[in-house]
């Protein structure tokens, strides 16, 4: 077996404790890859269903109701595992919402964006998964440790920029008019740290299906990779607002 999970992550649900204090299961309760998959699959279906809704009903509550629902049901799924199967899927209708009107306020001022930024998503997640597979990335401890150092540093920023947004602020890089090279710079480099945490999230949840680790982990290991997904995404969308603004 692989020492996965002697490594860090960046992303906050996949830690290198995750997968521990487990005992052995039966073999028919047992994590598998093809059952992250299939739940990873079930998810995104649940996120999508959601987003489209709150696309085509668009009211900017939905930000505020999906990104509050969605942070209490992480919580819940983070310090309650097992109950994974019930909050993963109201994590995913919370977001959904969120995505789907924070996309149409995009796809308004930049018309073809969200397209182009699902596209870009999406297309970024198969290619690193090839690479994966293929060893063309090999997750090293080194690698681990930089990718984990710079996603603390981006959550720091991330929270600074939330903190100053209370007394009207902001910190300019973060914001999607800001079409500067250093902000897009910023931005190119925020999703190059995003993608990277697919890698680690894969290596992840291989170390889960070989640990043996109960089989309601597929849905934990699925709310993951739906963390990693949908910070990708957004950064994507911030940068392409950004470079459509500089053509403007």
């Amino acid at each position: 077996m692989r020492r996965h999970l002697s490594l860090r992550s960046g992303n906050p649900a996949l830690n290198k404790n995750s997968f521990k204090n487990f005992t052995d299961t039966s073999i028919s309760n047992q994590m598998t890859i093809d059952g992250t998959v299939n739940k990873t699959m079930l998810s995104l279906i649940v996120l999508f269903i959601s987003a489209y809704y709150s696309w085509n009903s668009f009211s900017q509550s939905f930000i505020v109701i999906g990104s509050i629902g969605g942070l209490i049901a992480a919580l819940i799924t983070i310090f309650k595992k097992h109950l994974a199967m019930y909050t993963v899927p109201v994590y995913a209708v919370f977001k959904g919402l969120m995505l789907g009107s924070l996309s149409y306020i995009f796809e308004s001022s930049y018309p073809g964006i969200v397209n182009q930024a699902i596209f870009l998503t999406f297309g970024i997640m198969g290619a690193l998964l090839f690479a994966y597979k293929t060893k063309i990335i090999n997750p090293t401890e080194n690698f681990k440790l930089g990718i984990f150092a710079a996603t603390g540093g981006i959550a720091l920023i991330y929270l600074i920029n939330f903190i100053m947004s209370f007394w009207g602020g902001g910190i300019s890089v973060m914001s999607p008019n800001n079409s500067s090279m250093f902000s897009i710079g910023f931005s190119f480099f925020v999703i190059i740290i995003a993608s990277l945490n697919l890698v680690l999230d894969f290596d992840f949840i291989e170390e889960a299906a070989e640990a043996r680790v109960p089989k309601y982990m597929e849905w934990y290991a699925a709310f993951g990779l739906l963390i990693t997904l949908i910070w990708l995404y957004i950064e994507i969308l911030r940068l392409l607002a950004k470079l459509q603004n500089r053509r403007n």
